[in-house]
Parts: structure tokens; C-alpha cells; sequence
């Protein structure tokens, strides 16, 4: 397949760092892919857009203590509606402090006019399923009774996140649903995570680009052994929202794909099952685009494309007014 040239750079670029994590500890591939990720966003040019506020809260999650998270608020008036975001990297990485999620959130708190919760779950091997998950839940309820201090209108609140974040927010939907929480007007899953249970290996985009288009099959397979080691567990819906024997119910979603994608198929197949159980769903797949590429979006327009139908998914959801950067 002929991709474009900032498709080839940037995979590029992911093959070289990945040859630099071989044989490193989980904690050790955090701490060098945060370095690279700070120094390719100098290179680039990556900005970070201007928002009202920009503040770091403690949430309590379990016997285990507390999470972080950052809140951004937009230059706006009061109640905001809200966007609970959750970063991806595979359950083992990502973090709120890497540049590219501020400027990821910072653009969406300040174009959809919301506030921005990010989550800084706790990650795997360290901390295995369903921790990470139980957390983003545990953030959603704290912005609920946070809404008032915040500015918050919590009758208008957003989940959302990409790959690894994509799982936890439709899982948190799912926690909603189950656990008679709070309404939620749309849960945004951007190339997500929805099946790792054995029948995720039948999808067909999984042989077809699960080698050479930036995330690869045994890395796919070796993040899952870290957060879910157990592989009775797997197939549990809030591990693998796809095998959830009901889907109805949960928020609508607005899911976003990318053709070149081992994860693609599952991704869609969720969006057909949510469509069967009659929740609003919209698909759109990104034809030319990785699994990363969205990381993009500043210097590529097919990527900015895809950041802007982001902000326009969570306005249309929340009844912000989005704007134009």
C-alpha cells in the first residue's frame, strides 16, 4: 500500500524508537518514549493552545490511594460542559505530563469550549486489570461532584480517549450503564481498544497490517499479557467491550477508525454491535491513516481533519459551540 510521506516519516520514526525500548522494563520504555515524544513535539513545532486555567487534582481510587488528574478550563462562561479524556499507550504507558496530551486537550478544552478532565490512571504491569479501568471510572463520579467547584454542568459530560484511552472510555459507559451512574452524553473512542479476548485474533486487519504500519501485532499481544495476565479475564466486558453480551443502554458514540490499523475491524465491529443495540453511533474510518497518525494533526491536514471532527463530536454531544482555531 501507498502511503503518504508524513505517514512514512512518522512510521519511521515509531521503528526507530521502538528499536531503542528492546529490552527495556516497562518503566524504562516510559521514561524514553516520554523524552522522545518531548523532543519530536520541539522539532515539529507542537504548540499548546492558550485556556483559561490549567490545574492538577488528586482523586481517590481504592485501598491504593490516589490518581491525578488535570483539569483545563476554557475561556468561557460558566457551567461548562465537560470532556473526561483518557490518554493511550497500550495500558503500560502515556501520561497527562507528556506535551502531546496537553496540547491535545488544551485544543480540545479551547475549540469545543468544554472542560478538559485528563486521567492519569495507574498503569501496567504494575497495576493490572481492571485498575486502570476502575479508575477512569473513579475520575467520571469525581467530576460529577466536583461539577459545582469546577463550573461544571454534569448533565452535560463527555468521555473519550484514544487506543488504550478508547477501551477505558467505553468501558466507563459501561460502568455507567451497570452501576446506575451518571448519564453521559457521548463516548468518543478514537482507534480504540475493544476486544482482547481470544476471538481478537479473527478480525482480518490484524494479519494485514499488524506488521510494518507502526503498531505491531506482538507489541498488541505484549501489552495485553502486562494489563491482563489472566487470560480467563479477557473476554470480561469491561476488558473487552465487544464481548458484552448487552450493548443497550450505554452512551452514544462517535467512533473514529483508521484503515491501516491492525485494530480497525474490531473497532468497527463494536460500532455495528452498539448500532444493533440500538445506540446512536457514528463510524467514520480515516483511509491513508495509522494507528497513530492523528498524532499529526498540527502539521498534516488529513490529521488536523481528524482532530477537528473530534471537537465537533463532543460540541454537537455536550450543546457547546465549537470555534475555529
Amino acid at each position: 500500500m501507498s502511503l503518504p510521506p508524513e505517514i512514512r516519516e512518522l512510521l519511521a520514526w515509531e521503528a526507530r524508537l521502538g528499536r531503542r525500548l528492546d529490552g527495556l522494563s516497562y518503566a524504562e520504555q516510559r521514561a524514553v518514549v516520554g523524552e522522545a515524544l518531548e523532543r519530536r513535539a520541539r522539532e515539529t513545532g507542537l504548540v499548546v493552545a492558550d485556556v483559561a486555567g490549567v490545574e492538577d487534582v488528586r482523586i481517590a481510587v481504592d485501598a491504593e490511594g490516589e490518581i491525578r488528574a488535570r483539569v483545563y478550563t476554557p475561556f468561557a462562561e460558566s457551567p461548562h460542559p465537560a470532556f473526561v479524556h483518557f490518554h493511550g499507550g497500550g495500558f503500560v504507558g502515556g501520561s497527562i505530563d507528556w506535551f502531546v496530551n496537553a496540547a491535545k486537550c488544551a485544543y480540545i478544552c479551547a475549540n469545543a469550549r468544554c472542560v478538559v478532565v485528563t486521567v492519569d490512571y495507574r498503569l501496567a504491569p504494575e497495576h493490572q486489570y481492571p485498575a486502570a479501568a476502575e479508575d477512569c471510572y473513579a475520575a467520571l463520579l469525581w467530576l460529577v461532584e466536583a461539577a459545582p467547584a469546577l463550573g461544571v454542568d454534569s448533565t452535560r459530560i463527555a468521555v473519550g480517549g484514544e487506543s488504550a484511552g478508547g477501551n477505558l472510555a467505553a468501558v466507563a459507559a459501561l460502568m455507567a450503564r451497570d452501576r446506575n451512574g451518571p448519564p453521559l452524553a457521548l463516548q468518543l473512542l478514537e482507534v480504540p481498544v475493544t476486544d482482547m479476548s481470544e476471538g481478537s485474533t479473527e478480525f482480518a486487519s490484524l494479519e494485514v497490517f499488524g506488521c510494518g504500519y507502526g503498531l505491531d501485532r506482538t507489541t498488541i499481544e505484549s501489552f495485553q499479557d502486562a494489563y491482563l495476565p489472566d487470560a480467563a479475564s479477557r473476554a470480561e466486558p469491561y476488558a473487552s467491550p465487544l464481548r458484552a453480551a448487552d450493548l443497550g443502554g450505554v452512551a452514544p458514540a462517535h467512533i473514529i477508525t483508521a484503515e491501516c490499523d491492525p485494530l480497525r475491524d474490531s473497532g468497527e465491529a463494536f460500532a455495528r454491535r452498539l448500532k444493533e443495540a440500538g445506540v446512536r453511533t457514528t463510524l467514520h474510518r480515516y483511509n491513508g491513516h495509522t494507528h497513530a497518525s492523528s498524532a499529526l494533526w498540527q502539521t498534516w491536514a488529513p490529521a488536523r481533519a481528524w482532530m477537528d471532527e473530534v471537537v465537533d463530536a463532543i460540541s454537537d454531544a455536550v450543546g457547546a459551540s465549537a470555534v475555529t482555531a
